[in-house]
């Protein structure tokens, strides 16, 4: 299992060393889950330091609809091209297209599955298809801290997995019961 993962860092960084040699610009210290599609224009594409970029990020930096109308004679010089650029220190998560012409950041996260289509403000996390800020970086945080429970580190330490398939976030799905009254879920952590 070691070499397949050697030659999977081999060919990791070789994919990579490509696309920055077809103008990609990227900061070393960013993390892939694995490499994006950077499309067909990655030199339209820049990220800044300390960005995370989930598995299957789509960058499209082009529209490829005006070919259903460029054949007419009013329309053939129509070019539609954007630079998209994520600003340091943000999170792209999982399935997440990003489209033409669009700036993320600094300091935001763009939560999974959403559809970046419009720029996306400094300090914000930003859902939905299409993307929109829900809330600053700073509730995010005291959201994520408020669905933290309290638990022991050294378990975390000592077997993340074994630890991860017992851990339960506050307000998850498998600790909301129904009210008496049949009405709103309430959440509940046990002891």
């Amino acid at each position: 299992m070691a070499m397949v993962d050697r030659f999977k860092s081999i060919y990791r960084g070789f994919r990579l060393w490509r696309l920055r040699k077809a103008g990609l610009t990227i900061a070393s210290d960013c993390r892939m889950t694995k490499i994006p599609d950077f499309g067909s224009e990655p030199y339209l594409i820049t990220i800044g330091k300390h960005v995370g970029i989930a598995t299957e990020v789509l960058f499209i930096t082009h529209d490829g609809g005006t070919y259903v109308f460029r054949h007419l004679e009013r329309y053939k010089k129509v070019i539609k091209y954007g630079r998209i650029t994520i600003l340091d220190n943000c999170i792209i998560g999982a399935r997440v297209i990003i489209l033409p012409g669009v700036t993320i950041g600094p300091d935001s996260v763009v939560a999974a599955g959403s559809v970046v289509s419009r720029s996306v403000p400094p300090g914000v996390l930003a859902a939905g298809n299409p993307a929109k800020p829900i809330m600053t970086i700073q509730q995010y945080a005291e959201w994520s801290l408020s669905a933290t429970p309290d638990y022991n580190e050294n378990d975390y330490r000592k077997d993340k997995r074994a630890f991860l398939k017992k851990f339960r976030m506050r307000g998850s799905s498998v600790h909301r019961t129904k009210q008496e009254d049949g009405n709103a879920a309430s959440d509940t952590v046990p002891d």
